[in-house]
């Protein structure tokens, strides 16, 4: 019996049982095996330390309602990094695979899913890295694909709670044709010194613009951005630069079942004056309402984390990712 406090879990790692992991080599995956050693081994040439070829995603398990656990949206999240794959000059890992992998690493650390009613999951983070010895600039020629898991707890306790955003004009978050859409670690490692300075001012998250010409809305640091109108519509930017979030679009379909209409298109920053509420929203938040946006000596306010939309969309997925309401968009996959 693990002797894990669920109420006092963050979002942090914690050691398991065991993670995943399949190495490819001469133009194959390997058939993959269940590790219990929390370490990587690595040439010191290994061109994911060099030159940063490295990809990963993130997900969650839940123990719902009936006592099984089920894992949200994991083909969106294979689909996606196959996409970043490509991008990075990096094998595909298959979907099959990926699936079967997500069952194995879950049923190794079932013990490890919080139990319902705490509000936590069991955290995947699917990661892939060149491994071969590269000094030249190229792709690697083998690679390590591996999902650890790991118990998180609830983002917020008693209830969501709204924060600050501060928008940089000193740093931009990605390049117009740059690699903003993928998900690659170098694009969180760009996003440190502004975050690092943002909290500084008491901001806990960076709000930016699009890079080219500051004039719409592109991104959070590591969130999609929306906001909700004044006339009731759910708006998120459409850019080239900005990730797919898996849970953006689920709050589009949700919010479109719901009646609310929802749009992805260009926002200019001067429709800021028309939000009612503004969310970022991502697998470990969901949704983080956010009350004001600084932008230079400017700050525009809002009541996000008691904005009628963003709690309606905010219960309306969590009420599905932990079974208490019927899945009618058959997101949740069982863990058999």
């Amino acid at each position: 019996m693990l002797n894990i406090e669920w109420s006092k879990l963050g979002f942090e790692y914690m050691p398991t049982a065991c993670h995943i992991q399949f190495k490819f080599s001469k133009g194959k995956w390997d058939s993959g095996s269940l590790v219990k050693d929390p370490h990587v081994s690595l040439s010191v040439a290994a061109e994911c330390l060099h030159y940063g070829q490295a990809i990963f995603e993130g997900l969650k398990a839940y123990r719902c309602k009936d006592g099984k656990v089920r894992v949200f949206r994991d083909i969106e999240n294979i689909r996606r990094m196959n996409s970043s794959a490509n991008y990075a000059c990096m094998p595909e890992f298959p979907e099959e695979m990926f699936l079967e992998a997500v069952n194995k690493v879950i049923k190794a650390n079932i013990e490890y899913t919080p139990p319902y009613g705490t509000g936590g999951a069991l955290y995947l983070r699917p990661l892939m890295i060149g491994s071969g010895p590269i000094i030249g600039i190229a792709p690697s020629d083998e690679y390590i694909f591996l999902i650890l898991a790991t118990p998180v707890g609830p983002y917020y306790r008693g209830g969501i709670v709204g924060v600050n955003a501060m928008i940089f004009e000193d740093y931009d978050r990605a390049a117009p044709n740059g690699s903003g859409r993928y998900k690659l670690a170098g694009n969180y490692a760009a996003s440190l010194k502004a975050s690092k300075i943002a909290k500084a001012k008491g901001f806990p998250i960076v709000l930016y613009l699009d890079s080219k010409e500051h004039k719409y809305f592109d991104e959070f640091t590591s969130s999609n951005f929306f906001a909700v109108t004044k006339s009731g519509e759910y708006i998120t930017p459409e850019s080239k630069s900005i990730l797919p979030s898996i849970t953006n679009n689920s709050l589009i379909e949700l919010a479109n079942h719901l009646g609310i209409k929802a749009t992805r298109r260009q926002i200019k920053f001067e429709e800021i004056e028309t939000f009612a509420e503004v969310g970022a929203c991502g697998t470990a938040v969901v949704i983080t309402p956010v009350n004001a946006i600084q932008r230079g000596d400017k700050t525009y306010n809002f009541t996000s984390d008691k904005g009628v939309v963003i709690q309606k969309l905010y219960k309306a997925l969590t009420d599905i990712q932990y079974g208490n309401t019927p899945d009618v968009f058959n997101w949740m996959r069982l863990i058999e």
